[in-house]
Order: structure tokens, then C-alpha cells, then sequence
């Protein structure tokens, strides 16, 4: 099987300049198909519909176990 590149990014049209860092478009988001949770300035998603934002850790505590004895 063989594995291509994706395409390159096209500034202007998946990604613009804001001083030194490139800012991704709201058609580039919806290229990629999911929400990163990084708080995108133009994510198209809602933040929690990623499937991470949602994610609990069972049998765990926030408190440290108690010492006995």
C-alpha cells in the first residue's frame, strides 16, 4: 500500500499569517474532520463534541489515600 502526501497548505485558504504564526481556517478544520481541543480561533466544532473532552477517569480520587496505623 502505498501512502501519498497530503496535499500542501494553501495560505489564504487553509491557514493566514498573524505576525509569525499561521492561524488555520474554519475550511481547513473541517478538511481535518475533527476538533483538536486546542481552542482554535476558527474551529468549526463544538469544543465538546471531541471525544477526549468528555473522558473521566474512573476509580480514581482527587484525594490521597488515607494512612492508617
Amino acid at each position: 500500500m502505498s501512502h501519498s502526501k497530503p496535499p500542501p497548505l494553501v495560505e489564504g485558504v487553509d491557514y493566514y499569517m498573524d505576525g509569525s504564526r499561521f492561524v488555520f481556517t474554519a475550511a481547513y478544520h473541517q478538511k481535518r474532520g475533527y476538533c483538536c481541543n486546542s481552542k482554535c480561533r476558527h474551529c468549526p466544532f463544538a469544543r465538546d463534541a471531541a471525544p477526549f473532552a468528555s473522558m473521566q477517569l474512573v476509580g480514581l480520587s482527587s484525594k490521597p489515600p488515607r494512612r492508617t496505623g
